[in-house]
């Protein structure tokens, strides 16, 4: 029988903290902005994060994408906004009972957004517009996540 010495697992843990630090947190927003996300997919851009895309950059983006929604001429029914501590991650929010209640809801919301990014000059001299999504802008500005929710039940990342 090999006896290890009881101060063992102690220094295993000391030795694993370093790794565990580097752990994402868990996720702040969920229960406050959105429910806990029921539904997750992976999008694999081609593009490549821009270094100039700092956390100013991508609150400026959330602003101004806020700010077009409140100046449109009819009813937008999301808010758009950017969290964490680079403000790295950007949350829409269905505002209508029922408009988002769906994945294909939602994808068809997004899809709205890839139209609306294509018409921008920002996207328009970076990419190719007709191959290029708003994913692809996100990933463009350097975010890392987004989650949109009805603002109710169902939250999709």
């Amino acid at each position: 029988m090999i006896r290890f010495p009881r101060a063992l697992p102690a220094l295993l843990l000391a030795l694993a903290a370093p790794a565990l630090a580097q752990d994402p947190p868990p996720d702040r927003h969920a229960g406050y902005y959105y429910p806990v996300p029921t539904s997750t997919e992976t999008y694999e851009s081609r593009m490549q994060s821009l270094a100039e895309m700092d956390r100013a950059h991508r609150i400026q983006f959330a602003t101004a994408v806020s700010q077009g929604t409140l100046q449109s001429s009819y009813r937008v029914p999301y808010a758009v906004f950017a969290k964490g501590g680079e403000a790295d991650r950007l949350i829409v929010v269905g505002l209508q009972p029922g408009e988002m209640s769906t994945i294909f809801r939602i994808r068809a919301v997004l899809a709205n957004m890839t139209t609306q990014a294509r018409l921008s000059p920002f996207f328009q001299e970076r990419t190719i517009v007709e191959d290029a999504t708003f994913f692809d802008l996100l990933k463009m500005m350097g975010f890392r996540q987004i989650t949109v929710t009805d603002g109710d039940k169902l939250a999709h990342r």
